[in-house]
């Protein structure tokens, strides 16, 4: 291995899309050793692929769609994209799969498209009285608009009261737990910015006149056609990337937990971090890029004077848990569908979104023919009825959910698993919107940098936790470390409004 006793050293908090692309960086740009601390034994964080029983299963759902060229160019890099003058998946296995985008909402115990269309079949599903009513609520919202000091009011702008209620009132309270009223409008503005009911018909209207946007740069993400998929799921990729890490000479300790950060005059000295056997490892580092949760990154600083009301807004901050319960069925009810995955917009059940694996790709399915591999997704709150449910009566709920909504008989489930996802969602709500306090008191400390989805407590999708350890890396490279602003404002300014697709 090369000797690296002369280089600066970097260490990473987690082994996610940020931190691996935060690791590739620096061996690519810079003479910077980086030293990955992962707590998990896998690499990936919520973007790993999960093994079970020769089945694969994608954690949240992963569709890899971006509207910056660096984030495809890196992608393409590792992973070629299918094209038809190869790589051919069937011969090769690391390859990205073009895959239709093909999602709807489930209401009424009815298929509905997401978005919403002005197709017959949504009025007939719908009915007379529900389509005038939401008519004149989308007229009336245009007319009257609402203070945006809540995602309700976020939401009814854009879609009118009635749609709202329909669509998002109850799904987005299954999601966090919380009704929308109390949650931030800047959920909205980060994740559905630029959806809405016109944003539907202008892309209806574009179609018809047989316009297309080639490079998606003004293509909402919610209404793209196809996307991009690794063979064997996100994961794939990721593995990939800690290996071509680990070929550069990089390093990756795997069930490798922080329980301290070390500053001394001002600076990131040093971090340790537990192994599996409780045996703790100090390395002494020049940069810390930090991936973990803020809260649980302010816990482990240790040796400068923390602010009691940064102590508390950071122990406070709000996160949703994820369950996915994975089910193995030999058939539908309603037979075989295209969908990637179905928003679950009943109320009577806790199930909020169905994913159908054989269409992310027929590669992470045992047997893609006779059987169909389902994940699905419960949104809760760690310690809550959900979390502390043993496997056996979680899978039980998940199959007679399934069957009370008419989308499987008694019987099919041929086998089945559970996943349980800690921190999966940072949350808009509560302590949250004292984050500053604990952002200005981070940034005083010049090596440490914050990225990713849990590193800046920001809902990010995956290209964005990509572009903020890039922009990380930049900084880095700019020696002017006090100015971090590039790294921060990623996802926050227009064009990198993405809709929810993980």
């Amino acid at each position: 291995m090369e000797n690296t006793s002369q280089k600066k050293t970097a260490v990473i908090a987690g082994a996610g899309p940020a931190g691996l692309t935060a690791a590739l960086e620096l061996l690519r740009h810079t003479n910077i050793h980086p030293v990955i601390l992962e707590k998990d034994e896998v690499v990936g964080g919520i973007s790993r692929t999960v093994r079970y029983h020769g089945n694969r299963m994608d954690i949240g759902g992963h569709r890899f769609f971006s509207k910056s060229p660096e984030v495809l160019r890196w992608w393409d890099g590792l992973m070629p994209l299918q094209r038809p003058e190869g790589p051919d998946p069937e011969k090769e296995d690391r390859v990205m799969l073009r895959r239709p985008r093909i999602s709807r909402i489930y209401f009424l115990r009815k298929f509905f498209d997401y978005p919403i269309t002005m197709k017959k079949e949504t009025f007939s599903g719908l009915g007379l009285r529900r389509v005038l009513h939401a008519g004149f609520g989308y007229l009336w919202s245009c007319i009257h608009r609402l203070p945006e000091t809540s995602l309700e009011n976020f939401y009814i702008n854009r879609f009118g009261r009635p749609l709202y209620r329909m669509f998002f009132e109850a799904y987005t309270e299954k999601v966090w737990g919380i009704h929308p009223s109390k949650l931030g409008a800047d959920w909205g503005s980060q994740r559905v910015k630029g959806l809405s009911v016109s944003a539907v018909l202008r892309d209806m209207l574009s179609k018809a006149l047989g316009r297309k946007d080639r490079d998606g740069a003004h293509v909402e993400t919610s209404l793209i056609e196809e996307f991009i998929y690794p063979k064997y799921g996100p994961g794939q990729l990721w593995e990939t990337a800690a290996e071509e890490i680990m070929s550069l000479g990089g390093e990756i300790l795997m069930e490798s937990e922080i329980v301290k950060v070390k500053v001394e005059r001002g600076e990131v000295k040093s971090v340790s971090a537990k192994d599996k056997d409780g045996n703790l490892t100090e390395i002494h580092c020049d940069y810390f890029l930090s991936s973990m949760p803020v809260k649980d990154l302010i816990t482990c600083i240790e040796g400068t004077e923390i602010p009691v009301e940064v102590r508390e807004v950071a122990a406070k901050l709000p996160y949703r848990d994820f369950i996915t319960a994975g089910l193995c069925v030999n058939k539908l009810k309603i037979g075989r569908i295209q969908d990637t995955w179905i928003y679950i917009q009943e109320r009577d059940v806790k199930l909020g979104r169905l994913q159908i694996f054989n269409n992310w790709s027929p590669y992470l399915v045992k047997d893609c023919e006779e059987t169909l591999w389902l994940g699905l997704e419960y949104f809760c709150s760690e310690g809550d009825e959900l979390w502390q449910m043993s496997d056996d009566d979680f899978i039980h709920l998940a199959e007679k959910e399934l069957i009370q909504i008419g989308l499987i008989d008694e019987g099919c489930v041929l086998d089945a698993c559970r996943v349980k996802v800690k921190k999966a969602y940072p949350a808009y709500f509560g302590s949250y919107y004292s984050l500053n306090t604990v952002k200005t008191f981070l940034d005083t400390i010049p090596n440490l940098f914050c990225i990713g989805r849990n590193g800046q407590h920001r809902y990010n999708n995956m290209d964005h936790s990509m572009l903020t350890a890039m922009e990380c890396v930049r900084i880095i490279q700019s020696g002017n470390l006090t100015d971090k602003d590039a790294m921060w404002n990623v996802n926050t300014e227009e064009e990198y409004h993405e809709t929810k697709k993980s």
